[in-house]
């Protein structure tokens, strides 16, 4: 038996929580990975995993073992890299998670430029803005707009996003376009809501350094930001957005911006990735890239007209 291989199974069934999920990730046959775990717990003498027809759980020695697991395999992965050419040119599965508006319209359309100099990492990109569990669902790093929510994800900053107030020109024909703080009276806005937690947003807006928010009506709430922005289009409301999102509509004339004299505040951007990850020479250097992508001049995230 293969034991490295072997807890290579394990942790990916824990992370992904089956049998078949596993062997489809590894691309393994299904009776190979049964009879490795089979293997692997004779040879510890202990059982792992509580088998049900409707789940996989831990055993309490399963609970012990998968974090030691993690620890050795990444160690391994590590040792490998410094001693191999992947210390240079890295190579393997790396499974990414991002908003789908920040990776349509930024980071796809700059990929060529990572894949170039690193050929030989094969990229799984994800695109959703629902929270992800990296550990269950075996992702190796996110990108999410926000501050962080998980204090056990180690956190890259990438960039301070600009955001834009915004709403449909008919929208505003109807109600009238606002320039300050006090002609938002009559206004209304579309909500964007949690999937995960049900937390809703309003507008929010910088005034004399300080954050103020605003509670107006809704009609309409959505939990998607491209929904966020298509109810917006369509004349229900008030929307802030980061530049990036908006921009090619803000071009096109489809939305247009308002109180252009108190900003939203800026949105952080942040690359997160689990402990164990830290040392994985796929995750340094693509992290690494999303760095130097947001410092780029001219980028989407900044407003063409900002200093930033």
């Amino acid at each position: 038996m293969d034991r490295f291989n072997a807890m290579r199974v394990f942790t990916r069934i824990v992370e992904l929580g089956g049998f078949a999920r596993a062997a489809d990730s590894l691309q393994l046959p299904r009776a190979s990975v049964t009879m490795l775990i089979k293997q692997l717990e004779a040879h510890l003498g202990v059982q792992l995993l509580q088998r049900t027809t409707r789940q996989i759980s831990l055993t309490l020695d399963g609970a012990a073992y998968y974090p030691r697991c993690v620890r050795l395999l990444a160690d391994l992965e590590e040792t490998e890299a410094v001693f191999s050419a992947a210390r240079h040119n890295p190579k393997g599965l790396l499974r990414v998670d991002m908003p789908a508006g920040v990776g349509r319209l930024v980071v796809i359309p700059a990929l060529p430029q990572f894949t170039a100099r690193y050929p030989l990492i094969e990229l799984e990109i994800g695109l959703n803005d629902r929270p992800v569990d990296l550990i269950r669902e075996g992702v190796d790093c996110v990108l999410r707009g926000g501050s962080p929510l998980d204090d056990s994800l180690v956190a890259r900053p990438l960039v301070m996003m600009d955001q834009v107030t915004c709403a449909s020109p008919d929208y505003l024909q109807r109600h009238g376009t606002p320039h300050t703080l006090d002609d938002l009276h009559g206004h209304q806005v579309v909500e964007y809501f949690s999937s995960s937690n049900g937390k809703r947003y309003g507008l929010e807006f910088v005034v004399n350094g300080q954050v103020q928010q605003v509670d107006l009506p809704k009609q309409v709430a959505v939990n998607s930001a491209d929904g966020y922005l298509a109810a917006c289009e369509a004349g229900y409301g008030l929307v802030q957005a980061p530049y990036y999102h908006v921009a090619r509509q803000l071009e096109e004339g489809r939305l247009c911006e308002v109180l252009k004299g108190v900003p939203p505040p800026d949105m952080p951007m942040t690359a997160l990735y689990p402990p164990h990850r830290q040392l994985s020479r796929r995750v340094r250097v693509f992290v690494d890239w999303l760095v130097e992508l947001c410092a780029q001049p001219g980028n989407d995230f900044y407003r063409k007209d900002s200093a930033g």
